[in-house]
């Protein structure tokens, strides 16, 4: 009988805790040694030498070295120089930040595009950019005859500014494609829905594919596949092409993406993700056979129960680059045919008894219950009691919302809910009534059960006030700040801030992190956030959050010591300090004093996780 070592032993255990919705069989793709912190782990010692390291520490120090060795940083400014062998690396003065953490991403859909997928779109800013950015991949020579090179999601077209005379943001039309793609086929899916648009390649393959769930796809002699039209009922084109695309990804396609989604966000500094997973379609059933892909699902659309696998076997074979936490969002909310309310909220219920929270490796571990645990419903009395209770024989909204808070809290989990508020509440006082029905059942079951040792978050918080953010801060509860309102935001006709309140948030001491919430209705690039929340600028550079900015250093902090909070793992990253994850970025320039526009452009020129380089531009 073969000796079972501990990390085997571990594997093993950590494929039957994620078991419920992650299955053991996406452990088994081969026997690798995922990165974890067993003993038996070796990895070069790397020490960084003249640079401007900022360790966004406690005392925010600046050291010109770092050391690291076994995945975890060493040694820090002069601690870093008694190494003995070790490669060093001279930064020459380079501006060096810990490893940038997504604290609310959809990023298993990114990491799930068919295709040879271009995430790099996101970064272009006229219809000129896709174009080349489409050519380079073609040009890079290793899409097969016949295979898709694809670009979706992110947002977009919203970032794809104009050329005169022309005055709509667009994709590019197929004659463009062509031009820029002649000989492989295009296909570019717009924001989370569509519509999307095709080249004469793809055309071509659209209009004859067919497959037992959907025929071939009406393509508009631009390329076009549009959405779904209501009047009269016509299909989505577009998320009918996606689904000929979904269903032909081998499994080996579904790995290759799941890299590329790894390579990219390792380019643009992420290390980290807490990936809120997907809105799950909001059936009564548990059956797997529901959650297989229908000609209908848009992009934001994954079979939850597989949509996992090509990771984790990349995970067993010590092939990720990058940190995946697992949130475990819930889509559940009044469904008629399941009943009272005991008998509401089934894969909540199911998720709860059979599910470990915060289990498995260093590299991928589950996270709680996020960005949701069912969809909110808003009591419409502003002065409502949350201990009131609910009609329990023929639920609402609101009381499967509030029934799903308390399960969470009695079984001692970890929660969160997504709420912004809106403007206007009065003519100039944004209306919180939303955050203040998650405050004030916050506050109702830390009476109740007992939740400040829980860590509950709130996300988005866009107009939270600052007695909410105090409450907030009483119940040892975070927020992660939205960081996407530059690529939609206008300014308001009163001229009054369209949010989010930073300035107001850093002042609380509330635990604070920062947030893209891409890969759909926003790019993935956490540099635009900060962006935005160092300057109040749109996308179409016009001030719409005047009053409203933070500095550049607390934007970093938020994306980093205030990120790893959220993610309950401020012990072992979120700062350079000796004993923590080796995880830290060599930025491409000096965020911290370049212009505005140049600090938006900000990029990776080497990126470590865990002591091993994973991104390096040929600087080391």
């Amino acid at each position: 009988m073969s000796k079972l070592s501990r990390r085997d032993l571990f594997k093993a255990t950590l494929a039957a805790g994620l078991g419920v919705s992650l299955p053991a069989g996406a452990l088994a793709h081969g026997r690798g040694h995922g990165r974890d912190d067993d003993d038996d782990r070796d990895s070069e010692a790397l020490v960084f030498v003249n640079g401007r390291i900022h360790t966004m520490d406690e005392r925010n120090t600046v050291v010109s070295s770092v050391a690291m060795k076994n995945g975890r940083f060493v040694g820090v400014g002069r601690a870093a120089h008694d190494m003995g062998e070790a490669r060093v690396i001279n930064l020459h003065g380079r501006t060096v930040v810990p490893g940038l953490i997504e604290s609310h991403t959809h990023f298993v859909s990114l990491a799930n595009r068919p295709g040879y997928h271009v995430a790099e779109w996101e970064n272009a800013n006229s219809v000129a950019d896709v174009l080349a950015i489409l050519a380079a991949r073609r040009a890079r020579g290793d899409v097969p005859e016949g295979a898709f090179i694809t670009a979706m999601g992110a947002g977009t077209p919203a970032m794809f500014l104009p050329v005169p005379p022309e005055t709509v943001r667009r994709l590019p039309f197929l004659a463009e494609l062509d031009k820029a793609v002649p000989d492989r086929p295009v296909f570019l899916y717009q924001g989370g829905g569509g519509p999307a648009r095709t080249n004469t390649l793809g055309k071509q393959f659209f209009e004859s594919a067919t497959a037992p769930l959907a025929g071939p796809c009406v393509v508009g002699a631009d390329g076009t596949l549009a959405g779904a039209i209501n009047n009269p009922p016509t299909p989505s084109m577009a998320n009918r092409a996606l689904y000929h695309l979904r269903i032909r990804q081998t499994f080996e396609d579904k790995k290759r993406s799941a890299i590329d989604a790894m390579k990219y966000s390792a380019s643009v500094g992420i290390t980290a993700v807490l990936d809120q997973t997907l809105v799950a379609k909001a059936t009564g059933t548990l059956d797997p056979a529901s959650l297989a892909p229908q000609p209908t699902d848009a992009l934001f659309n994954l079979d939850h129960y597989r949509m996992y696998d090509a990771w984790l076997a990349l995970h067993a074979d010590d092939e990720t680059l990058i940190r995946l936490q697992i949130n475990f969002l819930h889509n559940q909310g009044v469904i008629t045919a399941l009943g009272d309310l005991d008998h509401q909220l089934p894969e909540l219920r199911e998720r709860l008894k059979n599910q470990f929270q915060f289990f498995g490796t260093d590299m991928v571990r589950t996270g709680a219950i996020g960005e949701w645990a069912a969809p909110f419903g808003l009591n419409p009395d502003p002065n409502f009691d949350p201990a009131n209770e609910v009609n329990r024989a023929v639920p609402d909204a609101y009381g499967v919302w509030r029934e799903s808070q308390i399960l969470v809290a009695k079984a001692r989990w970890r929660n969160e809910n997504a709420q912004a508020g809106s403007f206007p509440g009065t003519a100039t006082t944004p209306n919180s009534q939303a955050i203040e029905q998650v405050i004030r059942t916050y506050e109702w079951l830390d009476r109740e059960f007992g939740i400040k040792d829980l860590r509950w978050g709130l996300q988005h918080a866009q107009y939270a006030t600052v007695e909410q953010l105090a409450r907030l801060k009483a119940l040892n509860c975070g927020v992660s700040a939205s960081g996407f309102t530059w690529l939609n935001g206008v300014p308001r006709a009163d001229g009054q801030p369209v949010g989010p309140y930073y300035p107001r948030m850093v002042a609380s001491g509330v635990p604070l992190a920062l947030h893209e919430d891409g890969v759909h209705i926003a790019p993935h690039n956490p540099w635009f956030a900060m962006h935005y929340a160092t300057t109040g600028l749109n996308v179409l550079g016009q001030q719409i959050n005047a009053g409203h900015q933070i500095s550049r250093e607390q934007a970093v902090r938020m994306y980093t010591r205030g990120a790893s909070w959220y993610l309950n793992r401020e012990d072992d990253m979120g700062s350079i300090e000796s004993g923590k994850f080796a995880d830290l970025v060599v930025l491409d320039r000096d965020y911290f004093s370049v212009t505005d526009a140049q600090a938006r452009g900000t990029r990776a020129a080497l990126t470590v996780v865990g002591g091993k380089i994973v991104h390096n531009t040929g600087i080391a």
